[in-house]
C-alpha cells in the first residue's frame, strides 16, 4: 500500500483525492495547504488529517500529488524529494525549464520516483495513434496538429490571484490549458524541432496570452500546427489531427473522430519494410467514427487521471519507471516555452535543443 498526500488544495485536489480512493494499492493518508480553512476542509470531506506545514505531512506518507500553482512546482517537489517521497506533480511539470530539470536531477538523486500529470497519454485512442504514427501504419508522417480552443470567463481568472500571472502560472492558454495535446502532439509526430509562433491578449485582463498560434516542425520533417485560446465561446473539444502518406486519423476529446487509411498501401508498405512477417489482417478500419465522448469529458479525465495514479501507484511498488516520467514532462515544456519566445521575437523562428 502506497500512502499519499495531496499538497494543494485547489481546484484539481478533489480529481486527485478521489481518483486515489479507486486504486487498490494507493490510500489518501493526508492533505495540505497554507490555507488552514482550505486544507481544514478538505481534510474533513476526504476523512484524512489536514496540515499547513509540510514537515507535518512527511511522517504519514510515502508519496505526494502536488497540486499548488505551476511556478510552484519545482519547489515544492524538491521538498518532498529530499524528504525521501516520491512525487506526483500536475501539469506542466514547473513553469521554468531550469528549475524543472533540477527537480527531476534531485528525484533520480533521492532515488525517488517522479510523474508529471499527462492523463490523456492513457487514453486508448491516442496511445492506438501513437502505435500507427510511430509503427508505420500512416505511412511517412505529413503533419501533426493539435488544436485546444477553450473558453474562460473573466472571473475563471479572477478566482485566483495567481492565474494569469507569469510568474505562477507561467503563461496562459498555451501553458495552462494547451499543455495536454502539446505533449500527446509531439508523442505521437516524434519530438519536435522547431517553431514559429505569435500570441494575443484578446479578451481578458491578464498578464499572460489567451489566443496562441504557432507553426511547428517536428524531428522528421513533418510541419505542424498548434492552436490554443480561452477566448473562443463557447469553447470547443480539443482535437487532433495527423497526416501520413497512407491516410489522416483525426481525435477529439480523446475519441477517434475519423480513422481513414489506405489500407492496402499499409499493408504493403509495412510488409515490405519487414515491420510485419505476414500480411497483417486487423489493421484499424475505423473510418468515420462518431467521437464517443460523455457529455462531461471530465468524466474521462477522471477516469485517466485514475489509470495514470495506478500507474505510479505501481511504479513504486515494482520499483520501475511510471508511464510518464517527470524528464519526460521537460519536453513539452520547452516547446511551449519556445512558442513563447518566438512570439516575444515577433514571429521568430526558435530551433530547439537536440
Amino acid at each position: 500500500m502506497v500512502r499519499f498526500g495531496v499538497i494543494g488544495c485547489g481546484a484539481i485536489h478533489s480529481t486527485h483525492c478521489e481518483a486515489l480512493g479507486n486504486i487498490e494499492s494507493a490510500v489518501l493518508s493526508a492533505v495540505h495547504d497554507t490555507v488552514g480553512e482550505r486544507a481544514k476542509e478538505a481534510g474533513t470531506r476526504f476523512g484524512v488529517p489536514s496540515f499547513t506545514a509540510l514537515e507535518e505531512l512527511w511522517p504519514l506518507v510515502d508519496a505526494v500529488c502536488i497540486c499548488v500553482p505551476s511556478g510552484l512546482h519545482a519547489e515544492i517537489g524538491i521538498r518532498a524529494a529530499k524528504a525521501g517521497k516520491h512525487v506526483v506533480v500536475e501539469k506542466p511539470i514547473d513553469v521554468n525549464v531550469d528549475a524543472a530539470s533540477e527537480l527531476v536531477e534531485v528525484c533520480e538523486k533521492a532515488i525517488v520516483k517522479l510523474a508529471t500529470i499527462s492523463q490523456h497519454r492513457f487514453a486508448e485512442d491516442i496511445q492506438r495513434l501513437r502505435d500507427a504514427a510511430q509503427g508505420g501504419e500512416l505511412g511517412k508522417l505529413i503533419a501533426g496538429d493539435a488544436y485546444t480552443k477553450w473558453y474562460r470567463t473573466q472571473a475563471y481568472y479572477d478566482s485566483g490571484a495567481w492565474r494569469g500571472t507569469w510568474n505562477l502560472d507561467g503563461g496562459g492558454c498555451l501553458m495552462n490549458q494547451g499543455v495536454h495535446y502539446v505533449d500527446m502532439i509531439q508523442w505521437i509526430m516524434g519530438g519536435v524541432r522547431a517553431v514559429q509562433a505569435m500570441t494575443r491578449t484578446a479578451t481578458h485582463e491578464i498578464e499572460v496570452e489567451d489566443i496562441s498560434n504557432a507553426l511547428i516542425e517536428y524531428k522528421n520533417g513533418a510541419v505542424g500546427v498548434l492552436q490554443n485560446s480561452t477566448s473562443f465561446y463557447p469553447g470547443l473539444a480539443e482535437r487532433l489531427e495527423v497526416h501520413g502518406s497512407y491516410g489522416t486519423v483525426i481525435i477529439e476529446a480523446d475519441k477517434t473522430k475519423l480513422w481513414d487509411v489506405d489500407e492496402e498501401a499499409a499493408r504493403e508498405g509495412l510488409y515490405g519494410k519487414g515491420v510485419l512477417s505476414q500480411p497483417a489482417p486487423n489493421l484499424p478500419t475505423h473510418g468515420n467514427a462518431e467521437t464517443g465522448a460523455a457529455a462531461d469529458p471530465s468524466a474521462i479525465w477522471q477516469e485517466q487521471h485514475c489509470l495514470q495514479l495506478e500507474d505510479f501507484t505501481k511504479a513504486v511498488l515494482d520499483d520501475r519507471d511510471p508511464f510518464v516520467t517527470g524528464r519526460a514532462a521537460l519536453e513539452p515544456l520547452r516547446i511551449i516555452l519556445a512558442v513563447y519566445e518566438s512570439a516575444k521575437r515577433q514571429d521568430q523562428r526558435i530551433e530547439l535543443e537536440g
